[in-house]
This record gives structure tokens, C-alpha cells and sequence, in this order.
């Protein structure tokens, strides 16, 4: 007896403070309740209103207006305002009202604040969340260190079409993968304790399916089956629920014929009720006016009822929240209940943000405001070369042309290779082009022999006076593009006369950042003309060539990987991405990123993402004439996988070894392979492993990615790389959304593609 009591006793001694934390979080979570139902019962309508508005300075709303509505309690959020001693201005006049309400201060801060990191798909291509946890935990200090609260970050919408513009900003084309990179990042940005200075709210956008707009034109509308929409688009935003993400913000988009604004199913049914989701949701900007244009709204007032009705709880850049929720709830058409709900939430947003502690959490005293904002002590630019360096995927290496050898002749060539601005990206924030490293800067840096460093032009980035005049439109952002004064062929012959006089040439070509932006979709996906005749020309000249590839999407460019030696992508990698790609160049830094999106061959084979159906009758290699799914008249498959990226060493990967073949539920089933740096030098690569249901109930993809791994081996070594698989990774949304696993055959491929793999198979019981 005295043993069981002694049991006992020390189980609960173990047990305390679990039991102590749960009560600590049950009294904290009676606090902030009581504390706002306290709040709410004080608040007039008008000040409850206030609340659901989030407001920019701006032509409809000018600074003198914006501090009256907030000395009145008349708006409950700035967004676009940035800087300790604006924002304290504006907190003064929130401070001056009659509930003393606190603002938040919000700003799109997508891949770094004032340190601008690798865009999205460039952090995706890391495969590695340590450094996603780096350039979350980065911009999350520098946005608190500017006063802001609120980051509209992460962007995690799927999208298999490359022409869509915005596709630069999130994780790629992978369902699983981009699910792990938003709880990353969300948990990032937030940290432990979101009401402690240094750590940000996040709010993921922008749900949901914008990046599944038809024909990749943004704004354009989705229109899905359930299983697919739970299958491979949904994922991201529950795992940003999951991870405790504060806010979420809608897309503007129709999906299955209603806006997200409106769309009560996707706002109360599945946010809410099914996910059970308890933070704030925001509306995209002028969102809840663009109900008319969607034909869903008659006027603003319809547009009004039915995105609060929906649950929408904020209005980001709102003027109809303003002038129509006040008669819409007197007339009994918006019930007082609903205007409450959704108070509730902005209110529960500052609770949990700190601000009702201390409204200047963030924004601090007048004594420790910076002197210069822009100061360098204030960037984190260790920190972006490394992220960046990571983010960079070999994509080809012919003659091991790369790494370059430092004491050659090094022609520099293409419009986008001195441009600072270029290389930070869309969605920079208050990221500095002065302060950014552009790719000649980092090769001057590298290489430390100017008589050795040629430079020419080449091109502009586009001649086309349609392209020009959209991203050059007066209001256009950003209105960016240099247009050189010399004619096209001036400088072609300048570039060629440089390139002559080389080793090598290294090539800067691709997009300006405005051409992978919001709005800015794509009908094409090649280079443009006067840069795709600028490499056929470099190529003539018989010298090494290397393509640096700037770009914020999936681009077809067989002819240049055709024409190239050596190719480079480096998407957008910010600040300190001249130095990061220096690095590659000259072999100071051996390249591991992988891609996570396929690279298509043309536009017309877009869709190509990896994880397709089979269809009845799939490709067939040894049968080119047979009627199978394809084009006829191009090439099967993409330029380069989903997964792809080389590395200046080489890497075998030997068969699958499986602990079992059958597996039962319950059970775990291990997987390994061996893999072997077999070539010169010290390289880290990402082992990827995917599996395929057979058959089953619904058709299932040809393969879906469910392990990696990144592993550095020394030149010579090899190391054996396992993984555990359980029913939990064979589940799967049947016809009826059931989520289960079905017995049957499944396929386990392991490679460092997702072309390139080991197959071994199993069964599930």
C-alpha cells in the first residue's frame, strides 16, 4: 500500500505543473473574457463600429481625418503606417478617446521588414525550417522594433499555374509541404508569447484558393470539388490555425460562385465551426466593396449586410462598414449580436497582442526612438546572406563551369545585374534598395579584382511597349523599370564586344519584381524577347555561360537551358542576395536549395505540377505514338521536377530497404535508403520521400510528398537516411470528405527529385 501511495503521490507531484499551467491558462482566458464582455457593455454602436474598421492613411481617409476618427474611436487598425513616432501619434489620439481603446498597427511584412530575406518561393526552396524560423524571427524583432503589432504574413496559397503573379509570394505547389512551412513561419513571427514586445501577430493569407484562380488571373475566380479543395489547397490555412495563428485574412476571390467576403460556408462552417478557429478575420483591401463588382451585392449596403452576416470581422481600407452598419442595425437587418461577435474578436486581437496592458508595447518612449530609421546597425545582414545563400537551386552544370574560378576574366552581363531594387523583391516592405547588394555588387565583392570584372548591359528587361506601359503606369507600384536611352542593337553589341574579351559570362536575366506582383499575371512564361536574343548572342561568342535567374515564378526557358553552361535560379533573394549568390558562384558556399514548384516546358503544358492524377490512359515512355494524356507536340514531363537541385558534389541513393511490407493500423513501417556523397567536396542535398495509393476509392495522385530530409555529407561519406510511415500519412478526403486510409497497395519512392526516385511497395492492412 505504501508503494501505490508513494505512486500516486509522485504522479501527482508530476503532474503539477501541467495541472498549474492549465489552471493558469483557464484564469487567464476568464480574464481576457471578462475583461472585454466588461468593455463591450460600455461601447456605444459607433464605437463598436469603430472597431471593425482598418484603415490606411490614404485619399479616403488623410491624416487629419484618420487621427480624428481615432481620438473618436471611429477605426480600430492602421495599416501602411510605419515608424515609432507616427504610430505614437496616432496612439495619442486613441488614447484621447473616451474608452482609451487602443490601435493596432499592421503592415505587409511577406519576407522581411527592414532585412529583406528570399521572397516565398525562394525561403520554399530551402527545404529547411531552421532557416524559414530565421527570416520569420528576423522580421518579427525589426516590425516590433518599428512599432508594428500585426505582419500580414504568412502568404501560404497553393498554386499549381505559374502565370499567376502572385505565386513569388507563397510556398510553392505542395500541399504537405507548404502546411509545414506556415506553422513554421506563424510560429515564428508570434513566438511564445504574443503580448511581449519582439513578437508580432500573424495573420495568413488569403483564404482561401486564391492561388487556384482560373488561368492563373489574379482576381480571376476558383471553382473546385470538396475532396480537392480539402485535398490540396486547404492544408496551409489549417496548419496556420493549428499553430495558433491571430488573424486570417480573406481572399478576394469567388470560390464555387461566392466571394470569400461573403461566403459564409468558408467563414462560419469551416473557419469557425469545423476548424474551430478563434482569432480575428480580416478582409482584403476594399474587399467588402468589391461585392458589387462580384455581382453578389446590389449596392454598398447589401455588400455591407452580407459580409458581416458572413462573419467577416474587420474591414481592411472600409468606408462601407462606416456609413451603413449604423442604419443597417437600427433597421433590424444586422442584428446587434452580430456587430458584438465580431467586436469581440479585435477586441480578443489587442488582449492577446498586449496592447490593453501597455499601448505602446511596441512603439515604447519618445527617448528610444532610433535617430535615423534607415540606420545600417538596424539590419540583420548576416543573417539574409545565409538564408539566401540556401535559398538558391542549381539547376544546371555543364563542365562544372561553376565554381568560378577567381582568377579569370568575368564578363557581367544582363539588366537586371545592377539593379538593387530588382533584387529585393515584390512585397519588400520598407526594405532599403540602397541598401541591398545587387549580383555585380556581390561578383565585384567576390572576385576583388575590378580589372578583372567587365560589365555590359545587354537589354532592358522588355521591349515590349505593352509590358512597359503597365509596369511604368503613372500610380503603377511599383513604377520601376529602367529603359535604357541606347538602341536594342547598341547594346547587344556592346554586350558581345564585352563578352569577347572574358573567360566567362555570367548573365543576369529574368523579371523585373513588378512583373511577379499582385496583378501582374502572366500570359507568357518566357523571357522576354530582347533578353531571350541577348543569350542566343552571348552563346555565339562560344564563352562559358552562366544564367543568374531573377524571377518570382516558374519560367519556360528550354532554349536558354539549351544555350547555358551553367544555370542559376535565384528568385528574388534580398538584401544581402549579391553576396549570397557570390558565394555560390565562386564555390564559397556549395548550393542545396530544391525546387517547390515544376518548371514547365511551355506555357502549354501549364498545369505540370508533380503530384497529378494518373488518368486512364498515363504517358507511355516506350510507346510515343500511343493516345495517352500529353502533348503531342512537345516533349513529356517538365524542364525540371518539382524537388530539383543540384549540388557542385554528387550524391547516390541506394534501393529502398522496408521493415515490413505489411503494415497494419497502429503499426509503423520504416523506410531507409543509403545515401553517398560519391563526388569531390562537402554538400548538403534534401532527401525527399513520397508515396502513391495504388487504388483507391477516389483516384490518387502519382506520387505525394510525405518525408524529407537534409543531411551534409563529407566527400566520401554516407550516411543511411530512414524514415517511419503510419496510417496517419496514407489518409486521404474520400467522395464523402471522410478522411481515412484504405486498405490496399501503396508505393514508397524515395529520391532527391521527385522524378529521380527508388520504389519499393507495401500493403496496408
Amino acid at each position: 500500500m505504501r508503494k501505490i501511495a508513494w505512486l500516486v503521490l509522485m504522479t501527482l507531484l508530476a503532474s503539477a505543473p501541467v495541472l498549474a499551467q492549465r489552471l493558469s491558462d483557464q484564469t487567464s482566458a476568464s480574464a481576457k473574457v471578462h475583461f472585454i464582455e466588461n468593455l463591450l457593455q460600455q461601447m456605444t454602436l459607433d464605437e463598436k463600429i469603430g472597431q471593425l474598421r482598418l484603415n490606411c492613411v490614404g485619399v479616403q481617409s488623410p491624416r487629419e481625418q484618420l487621427l480624428q476618427e481615432a481620438a473618436a474611436s471611429r477605426v480600430g487598425g492602421i495599416f501602411y503606417a510605419v515608424g515609432r513616432a507616427d504610430l505614437r501619434e496616432f496612439q495619442d489620439a486613441a488614447m484621447g478617446s473616451r474608452l482609451k481603446i487602443p490601435l493596432f498597427f499592421a503592415y505587409d511584412v511577406i519576407h522581411g521588414h527592414r532585412t529583406i530575406f528570399p521572397i516565398g518561393i525562394g525561403l520554399a526552396s530551402t527545404w529547411d525550417m531552421d532557416a524559414v524560423t530565421l527570416a520569420g524571427r528576423t522580421a518579427a524583432q525589426e516590425a516590433s522594433d518599428d512599432g508594428l503589432d500585426m505582419v500580414f504574413s504568412p502568404m501560404v496559397d497553393i498554386t499549381r499555374d505559374p502565370r499567376w503573379g502572385r505565386a513569388s509570394e507563397g510556398w510553392g505547389e505542395d500541399a504537405w509541404l507548404s502546411a509545414r512551412y506556415t506553422a513554421t513561419m506563424v510560429e515564428a513571427l508570434q513566438g511564445s508569447n504574443l503580448g511581449v514586445a519582439g513578437n508580432v501577430m500573424a495573420s495568413a493569407k488569403h483564404f482561401a484558393l486564391y492561388g487556384a484562380a482560373e488561368g492563373g488571373r489574379d482576381y480571376n475566380s476558383a471553382d473546385m470539388s470538396l475532396p480537392r479543395m480539402y485535398q490540396d489547397y486547404l492544408p496551409p490555412y489549417r496548419a496556420a490555425v493549428r499553430a495558433g495563428v491571430g488573424a486570417m485574412m480573406l481572399t478576394y476571390i469567388a470560390i464555387n460562385g461566392v466571394p470569400a467576403t461573403s461566403n459564409t460556408w468558408l467563414i462560419r462552417d469551416l473557419l469557425r465551426k469545423q476548424w474551430r478557429f478563434k482569432g480575428l478575420i480580416i478582409s482584403d483591401f476594399n474587399a467588402v466593396a468589391d461585392l458589387v463588382s462580384h455581382g453578389v451585392a446590389s449596392n454598398g449596403r447589401e455588400a455591407a449586410m452580407l459580409a458581416i452576416k458572413a462573419g467577416l470581422n474587420m474591414s481592411m481600407f472600409d468606408t462601407l462598414f462606416r456609413d451603413e452598419l449604423p442604419d443597417l442595425v437600427r433597421s433590424g437587418a444586422v442584428s446587434q449580436e452580430e456587430i458584438d461577435d465580431a467586436v469581440r474578436e479585435v477586441l480578443g486581437a489587442k488582449y492577446d497582442m498586449g496592447l490593453f496592458a501597455d499601448p505602446y508595447l511596441r512603439i515604447g518612449a519618445v527617448s528610444d526612438d532610433p535617430q535615423d530609421i534607415h540606420d545600417e546597425s538596424r539590419l540583420h545582414r548576416e543573417q539574409a546572406r545565409d538564408v539566401a545563400r540556401k535559398s538558391l537551386v542549381l539547376l544546371k552544370n555543364q563542365r562544372n563551369v561553376l565554381p568560378l574560378d577567381r582568377t579569370a576574366v568575368i564578363a557581367v552581363v544582363g539588366p537586371l545585374a545592377k539593379s538593387r531594387l530588382d533584387i529585393l523583391g515584390n512585397w519588400s516592405a520598407i526594405g532599403s534598395a540602397a541598401q541591398a547588394v545587387s549580383v555585380y555588387d556581390g561578383i565585384a565583392n567576390a572576385l576583388g579584382a575590378p580589372e578583372r570584372l567587365l560589365y555590359a548591359r545587354g537589354a532592358d528587361v522588355t521591349d515590349d511597349p505593352q509590358v512597359l506601359n503597365f509596369l511604368n503606369a503613372p500610380g503603377a507600384n511599383p513604377a520601376d523599370v529602367e529603359v535604357d536611352p541606347r538602341s536594342p542593337t547598341s547594346m547587344l553589341q556592346e554586350a558581345v564586344e564585352v563578352a569577347r574579351h572574358a573567360d566567362v559570362v555570367v548573365a543576369v536575366v529574368g523579371e523585373s519584381r513588378g512583373m511577379s506582383y499582385e496583378g501582374a499575371s502572366r500570359a507568357s512564361l518566357g523571357l522576354p524577347a530582347y533578353q531571350a536574343r541577348l543569350i542566343q548572342a552571348l552563346k555565339a561568342t562560344g564563352k562559358p555561360l552562366v544564367l543568374v535567374l531573377m524571377n518570382g515564378r516558374a519560367l519556360s526557358i528550354g532554349k536558354e537551358h539549351d544555350a547555358a553552361d551553367a544555370v542559376l535560379e535565384t528568385w528574388y533573394s534580398g538584401t544581402e542576395g549579391g553576396n549570397a549568390i557570390a558565394d555560390v558562384l565562386f564555390g564559397d558556399y556549395n548550393p542545396s536549395g530544391k525546387l517547390p514548384v515544376t518548371f514547365p516546358r511551355s506555357v502549354g503544358q501549364v498545369p505540370t505540377y508533380y503530384n497529378h492524377l494518373n488518368t486512364n490512359r498515363p504517358y507511355q515512355a516506350n510507346d510515343p505514338r500511343a493516345q495517352t494524356s500529353r502533348y503531342f507536340d512537345e516533349e513529356y514531363g517538365p524542364l525540371y521536377p518539382f524537388g530539383f537541385g543540384l549540388s557542385y558534389t554528387q550524391f547516390s541513393v541506394s534501393d529502398i530497404t522496408l521493415t515490413r511490407h505489411n503494415l497494419n493500423r497502429g503499426e509503423v513501417l520504416g523506410a531507409s535508403v543509403v545515401v553517398k556523397n560519391t563526388g569531390p567536396r562537402a554538400g548538403a542535398t534534401v532527401v525527399q520521400l513520397y508515396i502513391r495509393d495504388i487504388s483507391a476509392s477516389i483516384s490518387r495522385p502519382v506520387k505525394e510528398l510525405k518525408r524529407y530530409r537534409r543531411i551534409m555529407l563529407q566527400a566520401g561519406e554516407e550516411k543511411t537516411v530512414s524514415f517511419n510511415l503510419s496510417e496517419q500519412d496514407l489518409k486521404f478526403y474520400n467522395a464523402k470528405l471522410e478522411y481515412a486510409a484504405e486498405a490496399g497497395a501503396f508505393s514508397v519512392m524515395i529520391g532527391l527529385d521527385s522524378r529521380d526516385v527508388k520504389e519499393a511497395r507495401f500493403e496496408l492492412f
